[in-house]
């Protein structure tokens, strides 16, 4: 099959573009609003996008129902945020904090988890998580919008400092044994990361 995506005619039961970008990692944003309200919330159009310095990106577009989304706005308004690890552990609490709830709410009392104090930066880091990712603000990349009433942008951080419990270290590597994260795919499902393997870079010689 074929369409164009301008005239979004597919003939499918629903939009398949997220389905063929797949696994997406989910970054999990906590953010700080102007006036100390926490929010934590998860993105899955979201990478890492440089290692020197190593910087991250998550995408923000649609509209709430009270409107804009939150993490964008605190970004640009505070300059930091954290991007935290999600497991197979952390699954349901990730998804209740994806819900639509109103500037004032704090996901993280909304969803049971705990907040643990940042080294370098204001938000506070998901105290489950076994990987954090401390960022400050870059810029931000404004992407067209089919959608006038919303806003379609990219927020880009660069990662000031890593946290990563030592229990998921082995011989001072990232041990993928030693957790399960997990990855967006299309429509409501999600994967899980099962099966490693390694390919050494071709011989150039």
């Amino acid at each position: 099959m074929f369409y164009e995506t301008k005239t979004g005619q597919h003939g499918l039961p629903h939009d398949p573009f997220k389905s063929c970008v797949v696994p997406r990692s989910i970054g999990w944003i906590s953010s700080l609003s102007e006036d100390g309200t926490v929010n934590l919330a998860p993105y899955s159009f979201f990478n890492a996008v440089s290692t020197d310095p190593p910087m991250v990106m998550f995408a923000s577009g649609g509209l709430q129902p009270h409107g804009a989304k939150d993490s964008l706005a605190n970004v640009e308004q505070t300059g930091e945020f954290v991007c935290n690890l999600v497991t197979w552990e952390l699954r349901e609490k990730m998804n209740q904090t994806s819900a639509s709830t109103r500037p004032e709410v704090n996901e993280f009392e909304f969803a049971n988890l705990t907040e643990e104090p940042s080294v370098l930066v204001k938000p506070p880091r998901v105290k489950e998580a076994p990987i954090h990712l401390e960022c400050r603000y870059h810029q931000t990349v404004e992407l067209p919008s089919h959608d006038t009433a919303s806003r379609n942008a990219l927020a880009i951080g660069e990662v000031v400092g890593i946290h990563i419990c030592d229990e998921v270290l082995t011989n001072g590597m990232v041990d993928m044994s030693k957790f399960t994260p997990i990855a967006r795919m299309g429509y409501m499902d999600y994967a899980v990361v099962e099966k490693v393997f390694t390919m050494p870079f071709p011989d150039d010689s």
